[in-house]
């Protein structure tokens, strides 16, 4: 078994030489094969300058990527990854909050049989206000959308098989939804509490506003894993429950017009409800041209709707897929 961890970094330029001390320290008694690879994500600071003198040093163990400006994150882990070649994948940040110490940990809750193993920074170092509520907030909301149950979706430091990557893409702000995508293709998840320390150089890249981007990338990855294969029970089901619901409004006004006498034409709930009829039967139409938009996707690419983990054939044979 190969180890590549992956390091997305950004202005961390005081970090990175004590990182790599404890990366060394905690991965070198383990006795496999290892490398490291940081991508630096269009830092402001000497952060290029530190990664480039690390891989001059350590040329059998570091490699170093550097893009042409600041992408985020999801961009620099995935850089990370296409470029890395170890069976198993750690991914963890550069700002020495989440501990290399851990990485054993990680390992070893893997070989009990599973794709992906999360850390949770039970005892989280930040603040309060600002970080560690609305991160509880948003992690509640998201194993509770997905179906997914981790305590901690925001900690970057987690342990895949390199297979996981070979069945999922990451775009826009998506790599902390990436055991939501594991799991959607079969994926078996744990999770493990790891330390987490306070910064101690630099400053925090992201604050209270990450929550509100974190809410509408749940809304794509719900829309992705629930519906992207079936549209029409989407649409189709908002169109049918506003025509159903213009059509009660309707029977409505027609009753009262015939008990009580008023005018139908002159309720404003007429126009809503002919209005509510009209948006329906659009929403119905938007699901028929997504179903055909979907079938040309996976036909035109060949692509599967499934994803083999194994074939086992007759007199005991089996093949990974």
């Amino acid at each position: 078994m190969k180890l590549s961890l992956v390091i997305p970094v950004y202005n961390e330029e005081e970090n990175l030489p004590l990182l790599w001390q404890e990366i060394q320290a905690a991965v070198i008694p383990l006795d496999i094969p290892w490398d490291v690879t940081f991508v630096d994500d269009g830092s402001k600071d000497r952060s290029a300058e530190v990664l480039r003198e690390l891989a001059a040093q350590n040329p059998e163990q570091v490699q170093v990527i550097l893009l042409n400006r600041n992408y985020g994150q999801t961009a620099a882990i995935t850089a990370g990854i296409d470029h890395s070649n170890g069976d198993v994948i750690i991914l963890m940040d550069a700002d020495l909050q989440n501990d290399p110490a851990d990485i054993p940990l990680l390992l070893e809750e893997l070989n009990k049989g599973y794709d992906v193993v999360s850390g949770w920074r039970k005892d989280r170092q930040d603040n309060k206000l600002t970080r560690t509520i609305p991160s509880k907030a948003a992690n509640w909301l998201i194993s509770t959308v997905t179906g997914v149950h981790l305590h901690d979706y925001g900690c970057t430091l987690k342990a895949y098989r390199r297979e996981i990557f070979n069945q999922i893409r990451l775009y826009g702000e998506m790599h902390r939804f990436i055991p939501v995508y594991a799991a959607e293709a079969g994926a078996k998840i744990s999770e493990v509490v790891v330390h987490h320390h306070p910064r101690i150089h630099g400053k925090a890249n992201y604050g209270l506003e990450r929550t509100f981007k974190v809410l509408l990338d749940l809304m794509t990855v719900k829309f992705l894993l629930s519906y992207s294969k079936k549209p029409i029970h989407l649409f189709g089901g908002v169109g049918l429950g506003l025509m159903v619901a213009s059509f009660l409004v309707l029977l409505w006004l027609a009753i009262r017009r015939v008990a009580a006498g008023i005018p139908v034409l002159g309720s404003p709930w007429f126009q809503i409800s002919v209005m509510s009829f009209i948006l329906g039967f659009i929403s119905i139409l938007l699901g028929l041209i997504a179903e055909l938009l979907m079938r040309t996707y996976y036909e035109s690419q060949n692509k599967r709707t499934y994803e083999i983990r194994e074939v086992i054939k007759a007199g005991g044979e089996c093949s990974k897929a």
